[in-house]
């Protein structure tokens, strides 16, 4: 019977050394949510996930001692993943600041400002390209009357589409907006004349471009003085200080010549 209990006893202190192991493990790594279709932010390179918010990560996981680790997920899960704190420490995947979702986490500094884009065939005529008062070829709100419009899932692009269809300068549109897991699927639909149109943050817009010369994007203004601006910032769980000071040093020392060098780097523009 004492051999059985020391046996039974043994058994639990073994299994309590593979728990605390396995703690440490997780409290030695970030687990850092995304969604890998976001390029030049994050993009896939065969089955490894790239891009500019992974650099900024891993130097943050630089300046704690801690392994990093990027999943992939659909990006209208991130902002609620990261909220629990259950699996994932922070999200980066080009995630606009919006109060709604200052309720749920804590975002960083913003590092990074786009403008929405409009993705069209390149031989579509139908669209009037105009000159802001700063110089940018722009297409107007208004042109996305009646249109077809594709967007990705719970990005600004859809947030924007959506209210514009309802408030503003698409009120009365018999057209529609219908969502995609990502941008690349939504200019897809294009292509397949499911769509007319796609709306989608600047970057992602001029990389499926460059790589696709059957579209062309052009910025989206209201009007010749007002574009349609965003700032990105890094999601942390709420309360978790440590990591959310780090990232902010990290973008400090990055500045935005650190940052735009990034992006030049993975929109493959470096000399």
């Amino acid at each position: 019977m004492k051999k059985l209990w020391k046996a039974l006893m043994a058994g639990v202190l073994s299994l309590g050394m593979v728990f605390s192991l396995n703690a440490c493990k997780e409290e030695e790594t970030i687990y850092v949510d995304t969604n890998a279709f976001f390029a030049p932010f994050e993009y896939y390179v065969g089955t490894e996930i790239k891009g500019v918010d992974v650099d900024i990560m891993s130097k943050v996981g630089e300046k704690l001692g801690k392994k990093v680790k990027f999943e992939n997920t659909d990006f209208d899960v991130i902002i609620d993943n990261v909220a629990s704190g259950k699996k994932y420490d922070c999200g980066a995947a080009g995630i606009t600041i919006t109060e709604q979702r200052a309720e749920k986490v804590a975002f960083s500094n913003p590092y990074y400002t786009s403008v929405q884009y409009v993705i069209y065939k390149a031989s579509d005529t139908s669209f009037e390209v105009k000159t802001a008062t700063d110089g940018t070829e722009c297409v107007f709100w208004s042109e996305l009357m009646n249109k077809k419009i594709g967007v990705q899932r719970d990005t600004t692009g859809d947030i924007f589409v959506n209210y514009e269809m309802e408030e503003g300068e698409l009120v009365g549109t018999t057209g529609e907006c219908t969502p995609y897991d990502n941008a690349q699927l939504a200019v897809d639909a294009i292509g397949a004349n499911r769509a007319d149109v796609v709306v989608v943050d600047k970057l992602p817009a001029q990389f499926i471009c460059n790589a696709n010369t059957n579209y062309v994007c052009k910025a989206l203004y209201y009007d010749a003085d007002t574009a349609t601006e965003e700032q990105y910032a890094i999601c942390v769980t709420k309360g978790n200080t440590e990591l959310l000071n780090a990232i902010n040093t990290v973008l400090a020392e990055l500045g935005e010549s650190g940052i735009n060098a990034l992006v030049s780097k993975h929109l493959g523009l470096e000399d």
